[in-house]
């Protein structure tokens, strides 16, 4: 057959043959690199110019899985909360480490095949008895599936990122005053004599018409803004490309019949999709419907009324939203919310009369006269009375005279000296530590910062609602 075609190669109708076939397969692999491409994109994240890719997402999750005991690992897989906060943890280790990197590459941090050979000759992993063993070292890497390349860059990387980050990680030492400072005001008391005024001890009758009128006036009821809105969805297996490209054309079909006219409803069951319409839903609703979730909720606020969005792929499917109605907030009309204004109202006429008490208790106490139910007490920050007295006592100067507030109540106090607390070397010692540690945090917080602003993150959401978000 070759034979015969070398043999034709000059004939005009074999060099026509032949262009074809060229053509052919010039065409079908420029196709693939226009419309394959995206298929094939699996990164993750971009951190600057460097790329985090899912296979790198997938092997650091199995990483921080096997470090997880059997319970962990359960519930990594079958709580929706703990699997999230996994994801959350592996993209912000990944993203962390490649700052690190991108920083390590511009300050033009080199560390040497030399000094990679001692890592590895040192690595507890590679030893016996202390020493180092070849043998070992190929049995770890036959056992683990890597490569010498593989645990160099591992290393090379660990070492650049504690190149890059060490400094920042280095204890502040924080000076004497300040321990000294934060411990007296953490451990110092005050003497306080405080009163308490129940607005429950007030008694008050049922209010009429003019006077939840009045009240409503005061304390104006918001219906909060709704929407009316539908959906059409198309199921599909994200991760199958054959299914995949179905679900998708047959999306876009559903799509171009609702740009040509049909209604969303029509073209749903033309193309025998999932149609899907609430009358209406509030921007912060917790929805039961399993295709609305709290993000897309949120962009269906985003939209004008009578809008459809674009085609979304979402993490089991393609979807396109749109607002039928728009439910602007306005104030609730009086007869609608009456009953519900009663215990407001109640509750502010004991109020009332419960502040006139306190007041008349002020006054006592700044005449020094004697107030019933004066309760002694020597407290701290956190403890010893109920928190507005706790707060007012330490918000005040010593003799202050003042009334505070909390849900139910007032408190009329009279603020005593403050008792400073006796020295304590443990947890002066504590404190310090606690400190050093809140100085380095805020330090990495800052430098986490810059490089952030030198080196932009972005998530791919198609890669990943396509990849991850399950």
């Amino acid at each position: 057959m070759l034979e015969y075609l070398r043999n034709a190669a000059d004939k005009p109708l074999a060099k026509v043959l032949m262009f074809i076939l060229i053509f052919s397969f010039v065409g079908w692999g420029a196709a693939e690199w226009i419309f394959g491409g995206a298929t094939r994109d699996t990164t993750l994240i971009h951190v600057g110019n460097a790329d985090i890719s899912v296979q790198q997402f997938n092997n650091e999750r199995s990483r921080e899985l096997a470090a997880m005991s059997k319970d962990e690992q359960r519930a990594a897989y079958t709580d929706p909360a703990k699997s999230a906060a996994l994801t959350d943890s592996v993209i912000t280790k990944l993203t962390t480490d490649q700052l690190a990197l991108n920083r390590a590459q511009d300050l033009r941090f080199v560390v040497s095949d030399k000094r990679i050979a001692e890592e590895i000759k040192t690595h507890p992993q590679f030893q016996v008895e202390g020493k180092f063993q070849p043998w070992m070292f190929d049995m770890v890497l036959q056992n683990s599936g890597l490569t010498e390349q593989d645990v160099a860059a591992s290393l090379r990387g660990d070492i650049l990122r504690n190149m890059t980050m060490g400094a920042v990680n280095v204890p502040v030492a924080v000076p004497q005053f300040a321990v000294d400072a934060a411990y007296n005001a953490r451990y110092a008391k005050r003497d306080v004599k405080y009163s308490t005024v129940k607005f429950a001890d007030y008694k008050v009758d049922d209010p009429n018409d003019e006077q939840l009128k009045e009240y409503y006036a005061q304390h104006p009821q918001i219906v909060p803004e709704t929407r009316s809105v539908s959906y059409v969805f198309v199921a599909a297996d994200m991760n199958k490309p054959d299914i995949y490209d179905e679900g998708f054309k047959k999306a876009q079909q559903i799509e171009d019949m609702i740009i040509s006219g049909d209604s969303m409803k029509t073209a749903a069951d033309k193309g025998k999709a999932k149609y899907v319409h609430i009358p209406n839903i509030a921007r912060n609703a917790k929805l039961s419907d399993k295709v609305l979730s709290a993000e897309l909720v949120a962009k269906l606020f985003d939209m004008e009324s009578g809008t459809e969005s674009e085609l979304l792929e979402l993490k089991d499917g393609f979807a396109i939203l749109r607002v039928d109605t728009v439910h602007a907030e306005h104030n609730a009309e009086f007869a609608d919310v009456k009953k519900s204004l009663i215990d407001g109202w109640k509750k502010s006429e004991q109020r009332k009369q419960a502040y006139v008490k306190a007041n008349e208790k002020l006054i006592a106490l700044k005449n020094k006269e004697s107030v019933k139910n004066l309760k002694d007490a020597s407290v701290s920050r956190t403890e010893g009375a109920p928190l507005a007295v706790l707060n007012a006592a330490f918000a005040g100067k010593d003799g202050d005279n003042v009334i505070a507030e909390d849900g139910d109540a007032f408190y009329v106090l009279s603020v005593g000296k403050t008792v400073m607390p006796k020295s304590d070397t443990k947890k002066e010692e504590a404190l310090r530590k606690e400190l050093e540690k809140m100085s380095i945090r805020f330090i990495q917080d800052d430098y986490g910062q810059f490089l952030k602003k030198e080196y932009p993150v972005k998530v791919n959401e198609k890669v990943f609602n396509r990849f991850i978000a399950k």
